[in-house]
């Protein structure tokens, strides 16, 4: 096995939550092991399909929808995963050109826009969770697929969407407020400046 010194490029402190992430974000790390063994286990699923499919003529009417549910939920942690570790997609045109200090500014903002962004989203998820998760009389239930085999995947999809937006938005105002007290600014190469 690798140790981290030894991957290419990478130190230590970069394969795991960056240090501005605090705790939320070394336990949103750790987390992604969980939906990583998901894909793991949605391949299996699928082999075990091809094989009861075309060795047994036996397919199984829960092995799309599983494999779809445990990718789509992998798919939804891997944006708050990317944000713990700072993965996440950016135009560095403007920003790789701006001294630490000011970077560490744009930083602040843009944990805080993104803070906002996702609250918006949680809230507008929330909307979404209200009818896919209750009955108009207020009871609890959670929406199914409609298939034959009916699983209440697309219910629990929507929660967990909820869920993870929500964490987003406090895992980024955890940035905001690390970065604000002088958290390390990453330059051009994507290490520490300081």
């Amino acid at each position: 096995m690798m140790e981290p010194q030894d991957v290419p490029g990478e130190s230590a402190q970069e394969l795991g939550a960056i240090p501005e992430a605090g705790v939320i974000g070394r336990i949103i790390d750790r987390g992604g092991l969980v939906f990583a063994a998901g894909i793991v286990l949605s391949m299996a699923v699928l082999i075990n399909e091809v094989v009861l499919r075309y060795l047994f003529n036996a397919p199984t009417i829960w092995a799309h929808e599983t494999t779809i549910f445990l990718c789509g939920v992998a798919f939804i942690y891997g944006g708050l995963y990317c944000t713990a570790r700072d993965r996440h997609i950016r135009v560095v045109l403007i920003y790789d050109a701006l001294p630490p200090g000011a970077r560490r500014a744009f930083d602040v903002v843009i944990s805080l826009i993104c803070a906002a962004s996702s609250a918006m989203f949680a809230f507008a998820a929330w909307v979404m969770v209200q009818r896919a998760a209750f009955r108009p009389d207020g009871s609890f239930r959670l929406e199914r697929s409609g298939s034959a085999w009916d699983p209440v995947y697309p219910g629990l999809v929507k929660v967990f969407l909820l869920a993870v937006l929500a964490v987003m938005a406090v895992q980024f105002l955890v940035l905001a407020v690390n970065y604000a007290r002088g958290g390390t600014s990453r330059g051009a190469n994507g290490k520490g400046d300081r």
